[in-house]
């Protein structure tokens, strides 16, 4: 379960549709539904702006959640079924990754345009997690292939 900077714990609802954040001080929880019906959110991470990222299992997307705002933005993948499992971002807030369950693709996502740009894999992968490794010039993604035995590496060239 992700912790943002104060502390505040959040947990997905896997099995429906909401988003909750226990308050690390007074503990109160506040709870907030998202906009896709059996959306199941789930693997939510915190970027660098305190802002929660987390895969729309069942609503096919990428949710983001704003503390600032009490919001929750959401983006639909390209393509049907894919069943996202994960959600990483830059430090830079530049772009977010998610990768599919079920079609072999990575999703790239620049949340200041909305465009979506999908990777497809040379083979088939059922990914879950993800790695942006941005020690170099410019981010590498490191996703596990749980049907290939392999690591494979996502660089875009463009």
């Amino acid at each position: 379960m992700p912790t943002d900077r104060q502390n505040n714990l959040y947990q997905l609802e896997f099995g429906g549709t909401s988003i909750g954040r226990r308050d690390g001080k007074t503990f109160e929880v506040t709870i907030w539904p998202t906009a896709t019906s059996l959306s199941r959110p789930r693997r939510g991470r915190v970027d660098e702006q305190n802002r929660l990222w987390f895969a729309e299992y069942g609503g096919n997307g990428i949710g983001m959640f704003d503390p600032q705002s009490a919001t929750i933005k959401e983006w639909r993948l390209p393509t049907p079924w894919s069943a996202p499992y994960d959600v990483v971002t830059a430090r830079n807030g530049a772009e977010a990754w998610t990768g599919s369950m079920l079609t072999d693709q990575v999703s790239k996502l620049d949340p200041k345009t909305d465009e979506m740009v999908e990777y497809l894999l040379p083979r088939s992968t059922n990914i879950r997690r993800l790695h942006l490794d941005e020690t170099g010039r410019r981010p590498v993604l490191w996703i596990g292939s749980n049907h290939g035995a392999s690591i494979v590496r996502v660089e875009p060239l463009d």
